[in-house]
């Protein structure tokens, strides 16, 4: 161990711990050495350095002496044989916890290393959700790793940066830890593009002397229009890190020399109300950019980060950045959510910060429960990870930051599961607007809900937050699983009727049985497979009424299964045929996709039947939902003639969802899909047609596609 680095840490923690709790770190550290004893890291150095290291890093954030015990044995139940038990007894539970969310899950087995890092992930954002110094000390980990990573091959170094860039940096920005992030993004440009990094960081040393000049004389004249106006302030120049210059010059497609504020400038103030003096100020000193003023102190950042921005001509015509804050503010954006360890002042900043910290997590551990698997989750966690974000307000005024390119029905989602899953329209700034419409900032958002509608799987193909996606997903699961389970079983009763049995007498043991044979999870997995057509009904009748595993294929029993139309996805009307209620229908069991129903004359039933998957069926009386048929009109070729076939339709209450013309010399063939509730609706609309002199002929068509 190295004892100066030891030595540091216990100076580092007695400047604000307790001297029983600097004890205990003490215990920590050599038990941390004697766990490590002859373990080396890459570098050659001695493998409790690491540990001492990732712990000196979290002192200035003044994280308590359960966070740095476990920094300092957060790799021990992983690289020794001492267990996460053993650490509890000697260091209490709360360590005991948090060194488990640490440690990688390298007993289990998995197919692929992606697999193996979404499931680690996935591990410890669950602990990071119960206790955000989880990610604190991660972060902490990954820093001091990425600070040593020449003595691992190029192959993993890069692979390491990649996963810090992607993901690691992303939740230091999240989490408002600006340091740590700003440094966890230039180490990985630096092992990502280690040419670019070495070529534009000897670009900045000679223009930093270039422009020392222009910025001490930038400082002078700001600092002395404040003290005109008598107002105490602290200004700063500060130098843009390398990898956000090298972003702005791969997305404005600049050379370095194009980019004029490398530089930047930050004045401080002691409350909100000075820094809109400042502001008023620094416009009266140099010229502001048009449309380049940001206000994060109204509209604070997804983060808690709170600053005025503004760019103004300088001198020479350079660029200036200025950021405008408080010191309370500029000390919550270096430390973030750190920050209610480090400061306990102003309770009111910090506590809303770790609200909306908490509402983050919150979210994460919904999509974490929803998603498929690990690598699902992890790609939705990279997408709501990305910083550029656009402000909305709800029509009450409360903020919602959205990531860009974000939706009205991403806003729905993020306002409430209930209120994504019931939208059926939205309004932009009072417009109606379609759903799949672009967020920009300022938007005033409206969601216009209805009680029984359900996600569009369409949805999925536009909304880009990891919320909205999960929540949609998983909907559309539940709902398929339902729907299919509720037909299931309406067919295994059926099925029962048929075999003068009730499926309500049939133990659970039977029920046991079946499942155990079969190798499904639960009576709703059987009831869902039924109604999908991946069991046959009377099959699993008679296998759970003990007759008999087998059953001929003539047999599917007499009873009629009704058909009330909202069965969802579990029942399909055949487009080959368009079945509207009123017409004669037979039942067909297809394999994945339940019950699709056709009309008695349909041409494709006569291409091939199955004895086995045929099944009576018939109009439930209530419907009153609309059903899309289709009509071909021959009709005159006369001005005015679709305007009066429109009109027809309307009177009849009848909506086109379709039409399309076909010339046919001196007629012309509409072909229109209608809704319709029944066949009686529809004699009624063919008689309102008929009535049309232009129209010569009314054919419906069966066998459009």
């Amino acid at each position: 161990m190295s004892q100066a680095d030891a030595d540091a840490l216990l100076q580092e923690v007695s400047a604000y711990l307790k001297s029983e709790d600097v004890a205990q770190i003490q215990a920590a550290l050599d038990f941390s050495h004697t766990a490590h004893e002859g373990q080396l890291r890459q570098s050659g150095a001695p493998y409790v350095t690491h540990p001492i290291a990732v712990a000196r890093i979290l002192t200035p954030l003044h994280l308590d002496t359960h966070a740095i015990i476990a920094a300092l044995l957060h790799d021990v139940a992983e690289d020794t044989p001492v267990t996460i038990d053993q650490i509890g007894d000697l260091f209490g539970k709360q360590v005991a916890e948090l060194v488990d969310g640490l440690s990688k899950i390298d007993k289990l087995q998995f197919e692929t290393k992606e697999d193996a890092q979404a499931e680690n992930f996935r591990k410890m954002l669950m602990a990071m959700a119960r206790d955000v110094r989880v990610i604190l000390i991660k972060l902490a980990d990954r820093l001091h790793n990425m600070r040593t990573l020449d003595s691992v091959s190029n192959e993993k170094s890069a692979r390491i940066a990649r996963e810090t860039m992607d993901i690691y940096a992303p939740i230091a920005n999240r989490l408002g830890l600006n340091t740590l992030y700003q440094e966890l993004e230039d180490l990985s440009f630096k092992y990502l593009h280690p040419n670019r990094y070495s070529v534009l960081s000897k670009a900045i040393k000679v223009a930093r002397g270039n422009r020392r000049e222009v910025v001490s004389k930038i400082l002078e004249a700001i600092g002395h229009r404040l003290n005109e106006h008598h107002l105490p302030a602290e200004v700063k120049g500060r130098e843009k890190h390398l990898f956000g210059i090298y972003e702005k010059m791969q997305s404005k497609s600049l050379a370095f020399a194009q980019v004029l504020d490398i530089y930047g400038f930050r004045i401080l103030v002691e409350d909100v109300s000075s820094c809109y003096v400042a502001l008023g100020i620094l416009h009266g000193l140099y010229k502001p950019f048009p449309g380049k003023f940001k206000d994060y102190i109204a509209i604070p950042k997804a983060n808690g980060y709170q600053s005025l921005h503004t760019t103004l001509f300088g001198p020479f015509g350079t660029p200036i950045e200025v950021q405008i804050r408080t010191h309370e503010m500029n000390r919550l954006a270096e430390s973030g959510v750190a920050s209610h360890w480090l400061y306990k002042t102003s309770e009111t900043q910090i506590n809303e910060l770790h609200q909306k910290t908490h509402q983050w997590l919150q979210t994460l551990l919904e999509s974490l429960s929803q998603s498929g698997d690990s690598v699902e989750f992890l790609e939705h966690l990279k997408v709501d990870l990305f910083p550029d974000e656009v402000y909305v307000f709800s029509p009450k005024g409360k903020i919602f930051a959205m990531p860009r390119g974000a939706t009205t029905v991403d806003f729905a989602y993020a306002v409430h599961t209930d209120i994504g899953n019931r939208c059926v329209a939205s309004k932009v700034n009072s417009e109606l607007v379609p759903l799949r419409s672009e967020l920009r900032n300022g938007d005033r958002v409206e969601i216009i809900t209805a009680p029984h509608t359900h996600p569009n799987p369409g949805w999925l193909s536009y909304v880009v937050t990891s919320k909205a996606r999960s929540e949609i997903r998983h909907a559309l699961k539940t709902m398929h699983l339902n729907e299919s389970s509720k037909m299931g079983e309406r067919l295994l009763t059926q099925a029962f009727t048929s075999l003068g049995l009730k499926l309500q007498d049939i133990d659970s043991p039977r029920w046991d049985k079946l499942l155990r044979d079969t190798g499904a999870k639960s009576q709703q997995e059987i009831y869902a497979d039924i109604g999908l057509g991946r069991r046959l009904n009377m099959v699993v009748a008679r296998q759970l009424a003990s007759i008999g595993d087998t059953v001929s294929s003539d047999v599917l029993g007499n009873a009629v299964v009704t058909i009330q139309g909202t069965e969802g996805m579990a029942v399909q009307f055949a487009k080959c045929c368009r079945p509207i209620p009123g017409d004669p229908i037979i039942g067909v069991i297809k394999s994945g996709q339940g019950l699709v129903v056709h009309t008695h004359d349909c041409p494709t039933l006569r291409k091939g039947r199955s004895g086995d998957q045929w099944l009576d069926v018939a109009w439930d009386k209530q419907i009153t939902r609309p059903f899309d048929v289709n009509l071909k009109l021959i009709v005159a070729n006369q001005r005015g003639v679709l305007a009066k076939i429109a009109a027809a339709i309307a009177d009849a209450d009848s909506n086109i969802e379709n039409v399309n013309f076909t010339n046919e010399g001196e007629y012309t063939a509409i072909y229109f899909t209608l809704q319709v509730v029944n066949r009686a609706h529809l004699a009624t609309i063919m008689r309102n047609l008929r009535k049309i002199v232009e129209v010569i002929r009314i054919i419906r068509v069966k066998n459009a596609n």
